[in-house]
């Protein structure tokens, strides 16, 4: 069965190539050049993928973003954008996307993410049994899978879909070292060489919001010249 995306692009070149490549890969695809348009098509149609431009007329993307969000279900949201900058895509990131590609991108890597995103989709419709949903205690830290939310004592803290993911992989088998390429593989579903820099910035955003100290991490530990680990030393706090 087709899958089905949503095209919110204002380049109508752009939105008919990307439209194209998502049907090779047996996606379906609307394509819609205004933001505010383009929520009124997703409140209306069943879709399981929207690639969302961030430079549009009127409402933007992370505006776009922040609604889609905001809706009931999940659907997954990848960003395409001119800007390069790293504000620009933890802009993004934060408002909920799940990955983003910087314009030009090349059109194997474009459907290598789309992939990447199903497939995660996939495993998340797929898990079953206690484990799968069995909430996380590591010393103040808790992790409730089901719900996808993380607290620390009394506090709740607000983690990007990508960020919770990286660390409920590490929390999940604590004391187990991963390094870039596998974090790139498992977590976020495809391997690009040269991109094990985006392993590096989810990290260090997840220690900003986790850590007392991101300089001397309690949680997700450096293992030096071999990748990171999640802390088995913490005790459970169950």
């Amino acid at each position: 069965m087709n899958r089905k995306a949503l095209v919110i692009e204002d380049d109508p070149e752009i939105g008919k190539l990307v439209r194209l490549h998502l049907m090779d890969i047996q996606c379906d695809a609307d394509v819609e050049t205004d933001g505010a348009r383009g929520i009124e098509r997703f409140r209306t149609g069943n879709y399981d993928l929207v690639v969302l431009d961030l430079m549009l007329p009127g409402l933007d993307g992370l505006g776009v973003c922040k609604q889609i969000r905001a809706l009931p279900g999940y659907v997954p949201i990848l960003i395409l954008t001119a800007k390069s900058t790293e504000l620009d895509r933890v802009l993004g990131l934060e408002m909920g996307a799940d990955d983003y590609l910087t314009k030009p991108f090349s059109v194997r890597e474009f459907v290598a993410r789309i992939k990447a995103l199903f497939r995660r989709v996939e495993a998340l419709d797929t898990r079953s049994g206690v484990d799968e949903e069995q909430i996380i205690e590591r010393g103040t830290l808790v992790i409730e899978p089901a719900k996808r939310r993380v607290h620390i004592g009394q506090r709740e803290i607000t983690l990007t879909a990508k960020e919770f993911d990286l660390l409920l992989h590490f929390a999940r088998s604590p004391g187990k070292v991963y390094n870039r390429v596998q974090l790139l593989d498992q977590v976020w579903g495809y391997n690009h060489e040269g991109y094990e820099h985006t392993v590096n910035s989810h990290i260090n955003r997840l220690r900003a919001k986790i850590e007392s100290d991101p300089s001397k991490p309690e949680y997700v530990i450096t293992v030096w010249g071999v990748g990171y680990k999640f802390n088995d030393e913490l005790e459970d706090g169950r």
